[in-house]
């Protein structure tokens, strides 16, 4: 994949992160649907004083656009997702644990 594609591959990860629809995202950064479009398809380029709307947007820093799989960047949602993946893991496994010391007949 080309820089473009990853790009815009990244920025339509984040806007769909942030539950933002294309309108909403083009209107807040004063571009068209159809250019947000073309940038998330990687067909155009985004400007740097797009990509910093964007990143400030976002709240994403404007690095993690050009991440690949290979090097992931967690932000403080994805982060928040993963704590509460554990949380939950872990009261799953202490309320069985719970069941097996309290169910067994003495």
């Amino acid at each position: 994949m080309n820089v473009k594609g990853i790009f815009g591959k990244n920025l339509k990860y984040y806007r769909k992160e942030r539950k933002l629809s294309q309108e909403q995202l083009s209107e807040n950064v004063d571009i068209t649907v159809k250019h947000l479009s073309e940038i998330e398809r990687g067909i155009v380029f985004a400007s740097s004083n797009l990509m910093e709307k964007l990143s400030e947007n976002l709240a994403v820093p404007i690095f993690a656009f050009f991440l690949t799989d290979n090097n992931i960047y967690y932000d403080n949602i994805m982060l928040a997702r993963i704590e509460k993946a554990i949380i939950q893991n872990i009261e799953y496994t202490m309320e069985n644990i719970k069941k097996g010391i309290f169910d067994k007949p003495i």
